[in-house]
């Protein structure tokens, strides 16, 4: 029998299928950067690799097996004396190993791909797996192309398989062409009538070419898979591969359903995820489920108004159980009064009714210019700013320096609204780097540098340059902007401006104590 039968086992083959994406291939070193996440993260199975792709391939695999520890490390090869070996020789040694072995099944393969009868195949099933079995105890044998493939050759298949020695059959929906109804019953036929199945440990392997890897892959548990094969992010072939993160966090969320867990740190699934699209350059859309940006924001009012209440009014995972610190109510044109009073008092602020209708009649006409509002917008709107902070920093000069190979100077000269001048000198990386630390020197804000983005706003070669900086200061997000045809100045006003608001907001909050201890002073006389 299986051990630990309510445990579902993590197979993660990001470095293998996932890496078949297009677009998505790594070099070594990125391969065992994302291979020590995988193990951080608490997979049970890492596929490293096809060895018998590439030299390459092979090298990545071996230094996989030899440097990562914990997780059982798999390689994969076709049912041919040469591969399976390559794939033994790749994952000597690894302290936990198997030999993952495929064969295609279904009829279109074994027609147009294989030109092979079944016995053939049933054939090659057999001594492929034994073969493997002579070099490592861990086999796994899948089926390629299962759920096309008649259920009872496909039984025949994996008894086969069984019965030479196979430890793990995996049913892969190869095309991603099955539905979740159609799925459980084919696992359930397995289940009744292939001789030896109680033994091994079944996988399932789904692809996202209808959108249904994850459905899929859930059914198959519930029918009484063990194992999960999918990637980080889902990437893969094609649509892609099972998501790790979805399928892992469904387990969770729904337990009292499944009845069922996995080894998965799931506070370590963020922070994997934006590894990976780090390494790859594939960005990870917005509204991804479990790690989009958009999973843990709320911009409806109504919405809002409910988090604002309880989260699970409008969540049904914590932001914290995959890695992230908080949820966040996005300021838009959809959002209400709730939240935006509640950032707003979050900000420092209080507001009398009247104030408060008029900042949030101007937050609305704003809210419908701008795709998001960050809170230095909001300090804007209730100090009266309107528009960009203007003062109460003003750039008298900019003077920068750079040659190539040497490091970059900035002096700038500043203008305060109280008759103060400020010059400092400053270097950096580049002359937006030393601008950049010449202007905190001057003002005396110390900022964090959260993004910079340049993008021309005009053609030609005198085009204009808007330049964005985002920073966080004391746990506050704000943003400036400013254009010019002089990147390096466009940057620095960006910046300054800025400052002016964090200044702004300064002086509001201590006019706003100010006023808040006379008001106590009088009532207490």
């Amino acid at each position: 029998m299986v051990a630990h039968p309510d445990r579902v086992m993590i197979f993660d083959t990001t470095l293998r299928d996932g890496e078949q994406s297009p677009g998505c291939s790594m070099t070594r070193p990125e391969k065992l950067r994302v291979a020590r996440a995988l193990a951080e993260l608490g997979v049970d199975v890492i596929e490293a690799g096809f060895p018998a792709a590439s030299r390459g391939d092979f090298e990545a695999v071996e230094a996989v097996a030899r440097e990562v520890q914990g997780p059982i490390i798999c390689g994969l090869a076709r049912c041919n004396p040469d591969d399976i070996e390559l794939v033994a020789r790749a994952v000597a040694d690894a302290q936990h190993k198997r030999i993952h072995v495929f064969l295609a099944t279904s009829a279109i393969h074994r027609q147009y791909k294989l030109n092979m009868a079944q016995d053939e195949i049933l054939r090659l099933a057999a001594t492929g797996v034994a073969r493997a079995r002579e070099l490592c105890e861990d086999v796994e044998f899948s089926p390629e192309d299962a759920s096309r493939t008649e259920i009872e050759f496909l039984a025949q298949v994996v008894e086969t398989a069984i019965a030479a020695g196979a430890t793990t059959v995996n049913i892969p929906d190869t095309v991603g062409y099955t539905v979740p109804d159609e799925f459980a019953e084919l696992f359930r036929y397995l289940r009744k009538n292939v001789r030896g199945i109680e033994n091994i440990r079944l996988s399932v392997h789904c692809h996202d070419d209808l959108g249904m890897a994850v459905a899929n892959s859930l059914t198959a548990v519930v029918a009484g898979a063990r194992q999960i094969e999918c990637t980080i992010n889902g990437i893969g072939e094609r649509a892609g591969n099972c998501s790790l993160e979805e399928v892992v966090m469904a387990l969770k969320t729904r337990s009292a359903f499944f009845n069922l867990h996995t080894n998965i740190q799931t506070n370590r699934l963020y922070p994997t995820s934006r590894l990976l699209s780090s390494i790859t350059g594939q960005p990870i859309p917005r509204n991804k489920a479990v790690v989009g940006e958009n999973a843990f924001a709320h911009e409806s009012g109504i919405h809002q108004h409910g988090m604002l209440k309880h989260h699970s009014t409008y969540e049904i995972l914590r932001p914290e159980d995959v890695g992230l610190q908080r949820s966040h109510l996005v300021l838009g044109k959809h959002s209400g009064r709730h939240a935006f009073r509640d950032r707003v008092k979050a900000l420092g602020f209080e507001l009398d009714e009247l104030e408060f209708n008029r900042v949030f009649e101007e937050f609305k006409a704003l809210a419908d210019k701008k795709k998001e509002l960050f809170d230095g917008d909001i300090e804007a709107l209730v100090l009266r700013a309107e528009g960009s902070a203007h003062g109460p920093w003003t750039l008298a000069e900019l003077a920068t320096e750079a040659r190539t190979g040497g490091t970059a100077r900035a002096i700038v000269r500043l203008a305060h609204a109280d008759g103060r001048l400020a010059e400092c000198t400053a270097t950096g990386d580049g002359p937006v780097d030393a601008a950049f630390k010449a202007l905190e020197a001057a003002t005396g804000i110390q900022v964090v540098l959260r993004k910079f983005e340049v993008q021309a706003v005009s053609e030609g070669e005198d085009a204009q340059g808007e330049a964005r900086v985002y920073v966080e200061y004391n746990q506050r997000t704000y943003r400036g902007a400013s254009v010019s045809t002089n990147i390096v100045e466009s940057a620095a006003r960006a910046f300054l401006e800025v400052i002016n608001r964090i200044e702004l907001s300064q002086a509001g909050a201590r006019s706003q104590k100010e006023r808040a201890t006379a008001a106590t002073a009088v009532t207490s006389a």
